[in-house]
């Protein structure tokens, strides 16, 4: 479960180091409490490293905890949270008797909503408890205000596409753009603005006709199929969402599991199998 092996402090924390140099994201887990005995091999201050991809330093004492905090470790990667997490001696679950402090360095994702609409203050909402950086942006500054999206870290008035322009670059597997503008002259610039970029998730609302009448304007815009198909549209998943809030939930659902690469979506109690999926490398 050790990816290459060391354990040796110096070699993690000169690991650690690089990352942070390069702002790379990285997770570092650290033992902080540990009532078992050394047979587990478990010790109070052990450090596991969890970067990108498979880049695993360090050891908590032994494989069954480290694949358990490993795990732990990568949901933290892809949210930016931190947090005291508790497990048995072999990463068992409902259990105290270690005590585990995951803390995640580098930059927290980024959920950038186009359109100053009601949709948006809820998914600015819920964005911000999901550990995103969230951005409300719309070109219209009568709607686009602090006092209407009071969850957002910043509202921006500025057409998509411009914004896109300067901030796009920046954008990569980890962060979310979601159109949802319903209004051709501001979510065609929008999604073309956001298919330039490396952004893990595109989402745009609008019904089945709307989204059809906005492929046609998006191809004449020069967008490909392959293109379009990066854009999840009708934005969310089918819950039977009603309300604003309901309908960020949907959002949300949606862009953790693209995240974690999940394609069947089922009530867990109808299937088999593990519960929890390890997400995708941001």
């Amino acid at each position: 479960m050790v990816g290459d092996g060391e354990t040796g402090g110096s070699s993690l924390y000169e690991a650690l180091r690089d990352s942070l140099r390069a702002r790379d994201p990285v997770t570092l887990a650290t033992v902080v409490a540990s009532g078992r005995p050394a047979s587990s091999g478990v010790r109070l201050g052990a450090k596991l490293l969890v970067g990108p991809g498979d880049r695993v330093r360090g050891t908590l004492g032994n494989d069954a905890l480290d694949a358990v905090v490993t795990r732990d470790a990568r949901g933290a990667l892809a949210s930016g949270h931190r947090a005291l997490r508790h497990y048995g001696p072999r990463g068992e679950a409902r259990q105290d008797a270690i005590s585990v402090y995951v803390e995640t360095f580098g930059s927290p994702p980024r959920m950038i909503i186009f359109g100053a609409v009601d949709f948006s203050s809820a998914l600015a909402a819920l964005g911000r408890i999901l550990g995103f950086r969230v951005t409300v942006c719309d070109a219209r500054a009568v709607f686009a205000t602090r006092a209407r999206f009071r969850a957002a870290d910043e509202v921006v008035v500025e057409w998509p596409d411009k914004y896109l322009e300067r901030e796009g670059p920046s954008l990569g597997a980890r962060d979310a753009i979601c159109v949802l503008t319903h209004d051709t002259k501001f979510d065609v610039p929008a999604i073309v603005g956001a298919l330039a970029t490396e952004v893990g998730y595109i989402g745009a609302m609008g019904s089945r006709r709307t989204k059809e009448k906005r492929e046609v304007r998006l191809r004449e815009a020069g967008v490909t199929d392959d293109q379009l198909a990066r854009v999840h549209a009708p934005i969310g998943l089918d819950i039977g969402a009603r309300t604003p809030e309901e309908t960020a939930v949907s959002i949300c659902a949606e862009i953790i599991a693209a995240r974690t690469g999940t394609q069947s979506i089922a009530p867990l109690s109808k299937g088999t199998g593990p519960i929890h999926r390890a997400a995708a490398a941001p």
